[in-house]
């Protein structure tokens, strides 16, 4: 048997692997998000319209298929931000490493701020660029301090109601303005404007906030469009380890059947 016959044989087996692999990637990417009802109803759809086929219901599979183009460019418009942040994370060539100390910094200003009650949201650059919302900010380019933070949210300061923004381990802005969530359904009653807006830029980028609530002192992660409540110290300090440090990738054999998995503003601030 030579090569070409060898190749023939298994590209079959192989295409249905690679298919198998892609569709995993894809639904492991949009789990949890918008999108993912999103995939459902385009499945209701598609099984609508192939019953209207097999029982010749001419007038609503005219219908679907007119209509179809015109949803498909209004989805776009609709689930951008989950779209843009599906391809980032695919161009993504490795793990952005955070400096250790920075979280550190983070992590003891985020303690010291809850125990005082004071309000706070601290938001980190990953892989997505924040540079739109920096804009809206107060720029100051300092490093990273548990100080330096405590202090730009000192109460009935100019930059206590805003964001601080990290950037490649330093400060490069406070007092910036981010978008709200949309998505409110589910969310505690007691989530204030603080948590909204910190749910929306990481739903709009990779971005990982630190929130503090004006209200109860609680710390709050907000990555991915979810929000993680009623952290301490400890769980504050790994579950920002485990969002930016991975560890290093080991090797990896191919078996048939176990593939690796690979603005915020208002009387209610918190």
């Amino acid at each position: 048997m030579n090569i070409a016959q060898y190749l023939q044989y298994w590209r079959a087996p192989l295409e249905i692997l690679l298919l198998w692999y892609l569709i995993y990637v894809a639904l492991f990417f949009i789990k949890g998000t918008r999108t993912e009802q999103l995939l459902k109803g385009l499945v209701i759809i598609g099984i609508v319209y192939v019953l209207t086929q097999l029982l010749r219901l001419n007038a609503i599979n005219w219908l679907i298929t007119k209509l179809f183009p015109i949803s498909v460019i209004a989805l776009v418009i609709i689930f951008q931000p989950e779209l843009r942040r599906g391809l980032t994370r695919l161009g993504q060539l490795g793990i952005h490493q955070e400096d250790i100390e920075m979280i550190g910094e983070v992590s003891k200003a985020t303690v010291a701020l809850s125990k005082k009650k004071v309000g706070a949201l601290i938001v980190i650059e990953r892989e997505v660029g924040l540079k739109p919302y920096i804009e809206t900010g107060v720029a100051i380019d300092s490093k990273t301090s548990e100080e330096m933070i405590i202090s730009i949210f000192v109460p009935h300061t100019p930059l206590h109601d805003g964001a601080v923004i990290i950037q490649n381990g330093r400060i490069a802005a406070a007092g910036c303005m981010l978008p709200l969530t949309q998505e409110e359904k589910g969310l505690p009653k007691s989530v204030g404007m603080r948590h909204k807006a910190a749910i929306g830029v990481s739903e709009e980028t990779d971005s990982v906030s630190v929130v503090v609530s004006e209200e109860t002192g609680s710390i709050s992660i907000a990555n991915g469009g979810k929000l993680i409540q009623g952290l301490d110290e400890e769980n504050l300090v790994k579950s920002l380890k485990n969002i930016f440090y991975k560890p290093a990738r080991k090797r990896v054999s191919f078996h048939i059947g176990r593939l690796p998995v690979m603005r915020p503003s208002g009387k209610k601030r918190d």
